[in-house]
């Protein structure tokens, strides 16, 4: 048999009855038939997943591989036991409650062989639940993690090249229960040699489960944690200090971190609020920085900026007044050329919170009245500029 162009790796875990749908959208490919491999990987189903995989296999016009184990606990498994068996010059992880467009592999695979990229992400579409949305500005036949928005979609649904995979072993970390193909994604962006953007198409249908049973809901907050943790220490260890490692911080921090401490914070017991800033200490420690906090928005920095400090009752009130969706007042100094968001205890001298925490970003500026361009950007940049001179060891 000839080596297929794309292995398609399907964990199943009670995915019944959403892999009808997911399974009839592979055999709807307009791409050769004999062109796919798929293995599909039963990961100890009780309501008939396995039973349904078998007979897809025998019916299907393309090459079917069904494997069934033991339950593994997560996602990971059935996922790394595909990929060891892959035999195709790419590979597509495919979630067995979600489907594919009719043209996705078939546009996928061109596209990677046209631009010669070894990431590519096809456009998402939610059904019935939220997608990732900011990617999908225009198709880009090649780009990377540091110039797009393709940081905000870490999901495993990417077409990856499995040569790529192989040379770095890369593989999903059965350690981690919530976050684990973030940190298989990033990876993969960071190692490319390019990145393409297919964004006239739907590839892939994320789609909503009625029983709530999404990976990425369920856990303990801890988890959360040990995603951010994990991603940032992923970041840190491939990119360099500077700008581009700020750039992708900005991901794991907003994304994973900060809903920890948003209002649903409020309705934490005291014993859950002080374990959280716990949890985060070390994370903030490490990898928070003048940099990161330039690229967020003032209430985003703010909240940070007090769980670095461990500020647990000046949290609290900023929590309560995001909360009551109260709105800052904007004050307007250097002629209109700065502007500060006047969110709780600015200027408050008992607190002590520095004023570049509350200036406003300049997409943030450019929404006050009597804002003038040309001062909060370069205002953050110099606070940044002096925050990495006091980071840096003074020469020996």
């Amino acid at each position: 048999m000839a080596q297929p162009d794309v292995t398609v790796v399907i964990g199943a875990y009670e995915a019944m009855p959403y892999l009808v749908e997911c399974l009839a959208s592979v055999e709807a490919q307009t791409i050769d038939p004999e062109r796919i491999e798929v293995i599909a990987v039963d990961d100890g189903s009780t309501d008939g997943t396995g039973e349904c995989l078998e007979e897809f296999a025998a019916r299907a016009p393309m090459h079917v591989t069904v494997l069934r184990q033991e339950n593994s606990g997560g996602p990971s498994g059935p996922r790394n036991v595909g990929l060891g068996k892959a035999t195709g010059r790419y590979v597509f992880f495919l979630d067995a409650d979600d489907r594919l467009g009719p043209e996705a592999l078939e546009r996928m695979v061109s596209m990677a062989d046209r631009a010669g990229t070894d990431v590519v992400l096809g456009r998402i579409e939610g059904v019935d639940r939220g997608a990732p949305k900011s990617m999908w500005g225009k198709t880009l036949e090649r780009t990377d993690v540091y110039s797009s928005n393709i940081k905000f979609t870490l999901s495993a649904q990417k077409l990856f090249r499995r040569a790529l995979l192989d040379r770095h072993g890369m593989r999903f970390d059965e350690s981690l229960f919530t976050g684990e193909d973030a940190l298989f994604t990033m990876e993969a962006y960071l190692r490319a040699d390019g990145v393409s953007v297919i964004a006239d198409y739907t590839c892939y249908y994320l789609v909503g489960r009625d029983d709530g049973k999404h990976v990425t809901r369920s856990g303990g907050y801890t988890l959360r944690f040990d995603s951010a943790r994990a991603l940032m220490n992923l970041i840190a260890g491939l990119v360099p200090e500077g700008p581009r490692r700020d750039l992708l911080m900005v991901r794991p921090f907003t994304v994973t971190l900060l809903p920890q401490f948003g209002p649903r914070f409020l309705k934490d017991t005291d014993d859950v609020r002080r374990r959280k800033l716990e949890l985060a200490r070390p994370l903030m420690d490490v990898h928070w920085t003048e940099g990161v906090a330039r690229l967020l928005k003032v209430e985003e920095r703010l909240r940070l900026h007090l769980v670095a400090g461990q500020r647990l009752e000046l949290l609290t009130d900023v929590l309560r007044f995001v909360r009551e969706k109260q709105q800052p007042q904007a004050l307007l100094e250097r002629r209109g050329r700065r502007v500060y968001l006047a969110y709780p205890h600015f200027r408050d001298r008992a607190a002590g919170i520095p004023d570049s925490v509350y200036l406003a970003t300049p997409r943030e500026a450019r929404a006050v009245p009597g804002h003038r361009a040309g001062g909060t950007g370069s205002v953050l940049r110099r606070a940044a500029r002096k925050a990495r001179r006091l980071l840096t060891p003074a020469a020996a």
